[in-house]
């Protein structure tokens, strides 16, 4: 750490600039940005960010170190200064896109330092700690700005999934395009959170080199991501900047993909087994057809949300008809056939993929936690283009229980897939050799306050409920907001205007699991015939005008004044869920979820074998509490009944009580026992 700490003092490229947010984001809803919104600390989210800030983000960049991120950069900066200098990349380097985990890291403590600036990382400053890894970061860059340093520490003998020149093995393995992408990612969110340039100018570059290199001109190499993101990082950096190459490139990219060249097929055929699902190699990285043309959601589930989200950004960012109706075409695909009850995607390890229509199994299910990162992507873009409440109650459920699951409470352990059932085999990792998911979960989670709201014209849209106080404008005018709740644990939310004046619409997202929604489709539903309701009130009986749902909004449109107080309650209740019959893995099995929250019965907390068990056809609840991985988790109580041979070889059933923790805490204490979808049938 101390080439770190030493480094920060020869920083001279940190210029910070007047204001780096705008008020206009590009697309038709305007998030309010995360500098703007700081969350509770003891609230559900201020845990998680607090883990982010103790352990999760020191733990990524401590392991960007002893696993030689940070050397691949000088290594690279050794050989251009003395270009006898060369490296052996296969020993220092374990594979091509190990330049993005110090980029992801970047970005996580990006979003943290608004929320924590006095933070430190191994005892120095978040901030001149950060400048540090940029300051190592742009060593590394060649001249031209290309960012690479899988060729760039021993141009002669790079890392062997990097071709022998620049773009040749894009398409394939190289992860170039992948890097710029992340690199993107991050510089904007730093640049936001500082408005410092020196992470932004280095993404500036290698995205100009890019710009000059790739495309259908002539001389330029007319290639596409094998892994995309770059296409999210470049709107991104135009959105950041105002310059419209950086979006058109991006739109380059899909609109480019899909076109087919056999010479690529032929290169991934040496890779994956041409039999069952994955036949058609092209299909894995979302090649097999054009985009525009794209109505199902297939291959790779990180890639292709990655892409999904890419084309969101140029449907909402240039109104695109073909772009819009192609990416609701996939994602009605998505939510109405290959949505786990989770909120998971990616139903396979092969290919670490989407299954067909309604192929879902629970002990197989991969569910990366990256997959789930890329569906609140997907989701949140789609709510930014067309401002319905349904694509937050998908965001919602990934959210909480697909995302949440792939990081532990307290921040240190990390789960690449999500099933939804073990027999003991699954165990949380420190870290593992191919860190996307750690690294993933270190930029995500500090980056939740920019999805609690956002702004269109007179409308301020509350779509997450956490604790926090948000200033912003509204209709050109100043509002600052407190939002007081225990949510998920309860429905009750307070929402206070600290300073208010005029005319506006509050829109508060009611959620689907309150409508009796499960899902935005038939995919699931609620078995239990309970009706939820909801209620408000404002400044305790004043009388409101309006007050009815739009979109899944609850819309108050009045004249606000400072104090003004709205008061929502949510019914909240343990509710029993139900699959479709085409989801044949779930059949004669009912989930249980309460509020967003997916609950699950794991081994730890329960003296029957929790895979050999029946669950009432019409259970009871109560409602208890637990610690789970240092937290204080909400428990559900029910009744089941257990099968056993007994020593006459006769089935034995034996009256048991069940407890379920939600979904996110499974897997803290232990290898063992566990399950989301619980039999209430008897299946012969």
């Amino acid at each position: 750490m101390k080439r770190l700490i030493a480094l920060s003092l020869f920083l001279s490229i940190t210029v910070a600039h007047s204001s780096a947010q705008t008020d206009k984001s590009g697309y038709p809803i305007t998030p309010v940005p995360f500098t703007a919104v700081k969350v509770e600390p003891l609230s559900f989210w201020g845990q998680r960010l607090v883990a982010s800030r103790d352990v999760t983000i020191p733990l990524a960049f401590e392991k960007s170190e002893e696993t030689n991120r940070y050397a691949n950069f000088e290594n690279a900066a050794a050989h251009m200064k003395d270009p006898s200098k060369v490296f052996d990349v296969k020993k220092n380097m374990g594979f091509s896109f190990d330049d993005t985990d110090p980029y992801k890291t970047l970005e996580g403590a990006s979003y943290l330092m608004q929320t924590y600036p006095k933070a430190k990382i191994h005892g120095t400053p978040i901030d001149k700690y950060c400048d540090s890894v940029i300051a190592i970061i742009a060593s590394g860059q060649e001249p031209d700005g290309y960012l690479y340093t899988a060729r760039t520490q021993n141009p002669q003998n790079p890392h062997g999934w990097s071709g022998e020149k620049r773009w040749q093995m894009v398409e394939d393995l190289s992860h170039e395009f992948y890097n710029l992408g992340h690199l993107c990612e991050a510089a904007v969110a730093h640049y936001n959170a500082t408005g410092k340039r020196n992470l932004l100018n280095i993404a500036i570059r290698y995205a100009d080199c890019v710009c000059r290199e790739v495309g259908d001109k002539p001389g330029q190499a007319k290639v596409v991501p094998g892994h995309q993101i770059a296409e999210m990082g470049l709107a991104k950096l135009y959105i950041a900047t105002g310059d419209k190459k950086y979006l058109d490139q991006a739109k380059f990219f899909l609109d480019q993909r899909g076109h087919f060249d056999p010479s690529w097929e032929n290169r991934r055929g040496r890779m994956f087994d041409k039999d069952g699902y994955l036949h058609k190699i092209d299909e894995y990285a979302q090649s097999h057809k054009p985009v525009l043309e794209q109505d199902e959601a297939v291959g790779h589930a990180v890639r292709a949300g990655y892409m999904y989200a890419g084309m969101a950004d140029v449907a909402a960012l240039t109104g695109d008809r073909g772009y819009i109706d192609a990416i609701d075409r996939i994602w009605e695909n998505i939510v109405g056939k290959k949505y786990y009850i989770t909120g998971g995607v990616g139903a396979t390890n092969s290919g670490e993929a989407f299954g067909r229509n309604y192929e879902l199994p629970n002990a197989t299910a991969y569910c990366e936690t990256c997959a789930a990162i890329a569906q609140v992507y997907l989701n949140y873009r789609l709510f930014l283009l067309h401002g319905d409440s349904k694509y937050y109650d998908a965001l919602e459920r990934t959210l909480y229980n697909a995302v949440l699951s792939g990081i532990s409470i307290d921040g240190g352990k990390f789960f690449y897939p999500n099933p939804l059932q073990s027999a003991g085999q699954h165990q949380r990792q420190d870290w593992f050799g191919c860190a996307c998911c750690p690294s993933n979960a270190a930029r995500f989670i500090p980056s939740l306050p920019q999805y609690i709201y956002a702004v269109k014209d007179n409308n301020l849209y509350v779509n997450l409920f956490a604790a926090n106080e948000m200033t912003t404008k509204v209709g050109g005018k100043k509002v600052t907001l407190k939002q007081m709740t225990n949510y998920p644990l309860d429905g009750h939310i307070e929402l206070q205007m600290k300073q208010a004046s005029g005319q506006f619409a509050l829109c508060i997202r009611i959620p689907g699991w309150v409508r009796g929604e499960v899902v935005p489709s038939d995919l699931y539903t609620y078995a239990d015939g309970k009706s939820l309701n909801y209620s408000f009130s404002v400044n305790d009986g004043e009388e409101v005008s309006g007050g009815k749902l739009q979109n899944g909004y609850l819309v108050i449109d009045r004249k606000w004044k400072s104090g003004d107080i709205v008061r929502l309650h949510l019914d909240m209740e343990p509710r029993l869920v139900r699959a479709n019959e085409k989801v044949s893995a779930d059949r004669g099995c009912v989930c249980i979820e309460r509020g967003p929250l997916v609950y699950c019965a794991e081994w730890a907390d329960n003296t029957c074998d929790v895979l050999r068990i029946l669950l009432n056809r019409k259970p009871a609840f109560s409602l208890g509490s637990k610690m789970v991985g240092g937290t204080n988790v909400q428990t559900i109580n029910t009744q089941a009944q257990s099968f056993e041979y007994g020593d006459d070889g006769r089935v034995h059933t034996t009256d048991q009580s069940l407890t379920l923790i939600p979904y996110y805490a499974w897997a803290h204490r232990g290898r063992g026992n566990m399950t989301v979808w619980l039999p209430n049938e008897l299946k012969f």
